[in-house]
């Protein structure tokens, strides 16, 4: 029978030890403040999101990853590239024709199983403490404050662990996000990925070979072809349900390969080489938590905001967020308060990003949306729109959206984010019922 041991306290507990727990456990672990960071699995381990886009760099300098990026096998990226279903493909969007070319213009195509290696060990370098396949049951509450969570560890002794502040890094799994029933649906971005690995398929040469493609299939469906250190390729294909499982097509293998028809490019990439043979599924890509912070609590990455994975903005908004969120406990626990009030700011900044690169999603599926179109009328917005695409989010983008708006419906942007609070709930309820509706 499990056994419960004296309460151990810390000054932070991070829920889950991805790139966003990671980081904010780096961050507070520099600043000498004792953090510990559970995580339910055992490093290595798979996770899908292999794609870096430039605008990581900040946030993996801050915490002293990049000479170790450097010194990784993984691929350099420097470009993106877009292809239609006829196989005609774009000029390379590269990177350090607006950035620097030896710093935010290069970044990486990876291996999420070694680069959250890499985080996570960088983390307990900086001074974290991490207990990997570690569950947390639940959490701790004293009237509506989390002081704390109970875990059970792989032996099966379950314990208790408190501090003032828990961050939820758990991913899309959103644990304490979904227990308090503030994960919310985006009303209209529910699309399903079905993807595999190839080995030694095509690939580009020399500054090319790490291009990211995206790569068209009909009714706006598209596949990402990464590729990886070790001659490994990843491959998936990202549709509305209804178009993937058409014809009752339900097997990921038979949707895939049925897809790879749909885009020759796609199809002469993959004419040689090998597939893994393993073939993955998951659907309804976005949510949004309706707060980012209660008493005791704060949402970081994923668990607080996840989009699509068309732009590759997954990584960089849990790294962003994840510095944000640890400069900003490290001045509360110097101040002695650490009240929802205090993420205000930050639940402000993380929203504006992903409402920023959540207009170019909406307006990447619209059937009638060309970012050619745009540019050719407005020819300076293409800087614009490669810096929301970089990641480069938090700045007014409201030309660009005005510009857009002249070719496709936008969605306004969604009542979520604050800190729970009376206030913030009075002003959220009223308006929530819109969804944030392109008009």
């Amino acid at each position: 029978m499990p056994t419960k041991t004296a309460t151990q306290s810390y000054d932070a507990i991070i829920i889950g030890g991805g790139p966003a727990g990671a980081c904010a456990g780096a961050i507070l672990g520099e600043y000498g403040h004792r953090v510990l960071i559970l995580e339910r699995e055992k490093f290595p381990r798979f996770h899908i999101g292999e794609s870096l886009i430039p605008f990581t760099f900040q946030p993996l300098q801050r915490i002293g990853m990049i000479p170790k990026m450097k010194a990784s096998a993984f691929q350099k990226k420097y470009s993106v590239t877009f292809v239609q279903p006829d196989g005609r493909r774009s000029q390379p969007f590269y990177f350090f024709n607006r950035y620097d070319r030896e710093t935010v213009a290069q970044t990486w195509q990876v291996l999420r199983s070694e680069f959250d290696q890499l985080m996570l060990d960088n983390a307990r370098e900086k001074g974290a403490e991490v207990r990997e396949e570690t569950t947390v049951n639940r959490p701790l509450l004293d009237g509506d404050r989390i002081v704390g969570v109970e875990a059970t560890d792989k032996s099966g002794r379950t314990y208790e662990v408190r501090a003032p502040i828990t961050l939820d890094c758990t991913g899309k799994e959103a644990f304490l996000s979904n227990r308090n029933g503030w994960r919310m649906r985006d009303p209209y971005l529910n699309k399903i990925a079905v993807w595999t690995y190839y080995k030694d398929s095509k690939r580009g040469a020399g500054i090319d070979e790490g291009d990211t493609t995206v790569a068209y299939v009909p009714d706006k469906g598209w596949f990402w072809h990464i590729p990886q250190h070790r001659g490994m390729t990843s491959v998936g294909v990202v549709a509305e349900g209804k178009y993937l499982t058409r014809d009752g097509f339900k097997e990921p293998k038979e949707i895939f390969h049925r897809e790879v028809e749909q885009n020759l490019w796609i199809k002469d990439r993959l004419s040689v080489g090998e597939c893994t043979g393993e073939y993955y599924i998951t659907s309804e890509y976005s949510r949004h938590s309706r707060y980012c912070a209660s008493p005791g609590l704060v949402l970081v990455g994923d668990a607080f905001a996840f989009l699509d994975p068309v732009f590759s903005s997954g990584v960089m908004l849990a790294l962003k967020s994840g510095q944000l969120v640890g400069e900003t406990i490290h001045v509360g626990l110097l101040a002695g308060d650490l009240s929802p009030a205090r993420f205000t700011a930050y639940g402000a900044t993380v929203r504006q990003g992903v409402e920023n690169m959540r207009k170019l999603v909406y307006a990447f599926y619209d059937p009638k949306f060309s970012f050619r179109e745009v540019i050719a009328r407005y020819p300076d917005a293409a800087g614009e729109i490669t810096d929301c695409l970089s990641g480069d989010v938090n700045k007014d983008f409201s030309q660009l959206w005005s510009r857009i708006r002249e070719f496709v419906p936008l969605p306004d942007d969604l009542p979520y984010g604050e800190p729970l609070g009376a206030d913030a709930l009075a002003r959220s309820l009223p308006t929530a019922q819109n969804g944030g509706r392109p008009g």
